[in-house]
C-alpha cells in the first residue's frame, strides 16, 4: 500500500468544481480530505485567489510515480496550461509526500521531488493537511503543527477557510 498526501489549488475556472473532481476521482482511496482554503495568490501575485485543500489517499496499486502521472493526468483534464510558473491554473496537484510498504519515499528527482520541498514554508499546504490530518508529520522536518507554528503570527495571513465550500457536495468530507 501507498499513502499519498496530495496538495490541490485552483484559481481558473470553476475553482471548487476542480477540486471536487479529484475527489470524486479517487473513489474508495480517499481517506481524508481537508475543508477548503481560499489563498491568496504566493509567486505571481496580480492573479485570482486560490482554492487549496489536502487529500489522503491510499491505493495498493500505486507507487510516488504512479501518484505524479496521476496528479498531471487530472491537471491535464481540468484544462491546465503551463505557461508561467506559479501563474494561474485550472488544478494543481502537488504530492507532498508518500509512504511507501518500507517506509517513507524519499526522492531527489528533480520530476518528483519528495518530500515536496516547499511544504515546510507554506501555510497552503500546512493548514490544511493538518486539518484534514491532526498528527501530520512531514519526512524529514517533523510534526505539521510546528512547522506551521514556526511560520509566526503572519505566516497564515492570507489564507481562510471556506466552510461554505465543502469538497463533497452536501457534507463536510
Amino acid at each position: 500500500m501507498t499513502r499519498a498526501v496530495l496538495s490541490l489549488g485552483s484559481n481558473l475556472g470553476d475553482r471548487i468544481g476542480h477540486l471536487r473532481a479529484v475527489v470524486a476521482d479517487l473513489g474508495p482511496a480517499l481517506v481524508a480530505a481537508s475543508p477548503v482554503f481560499e489563498t491568496a495568490p504566493w509567486g505571481v501575485t496580480d492573479q485570482p485567489d486560490f482554492l487549496n485543500a489536502v487529500l489522503i489517499a491510499d491505493d495498493p496499486a500505486r507507487d510516488a510515480w504512479d501518484w505524479l502521472r496521476h496528479g498531471q493526468a487530472l491537471e491535464t483534464a481540468s484544462g491546465r496550461v503551463r505557461e508561467q510558473r506559479w501563474g494561474p491554473r485550472t488544478l494543481d496537484v502537488d504530492i507532498v509526500q508518500v509512504d511507501g510498504r518500507d517506509g517513507p519515499v524519499l526522492s531527489d528527482d528533480p520530476e518528483l521531488l519528495l518530500p515536496h520541498p516547499g511544504t515546510p514554508g507554506r501555510a497552503t499546504v500546512l493548514l490544511p493537511w493538518l486539518a484534514a490530518d491532526p498528527g501530520a508529520v512531514l519526512h524529514g522536518h517533523g510534526p505539521v503543527g510546528d512547522l506551521l507554528g514556526r511560520l509566526g503570527p503572519d505566516g497564515c495571513d492570507g489564507v481562510h477557510r471556506r466552510d461554505d465550500l465543502p469538497l463533497r457536495p452536501g457534507g463536510p468530507r
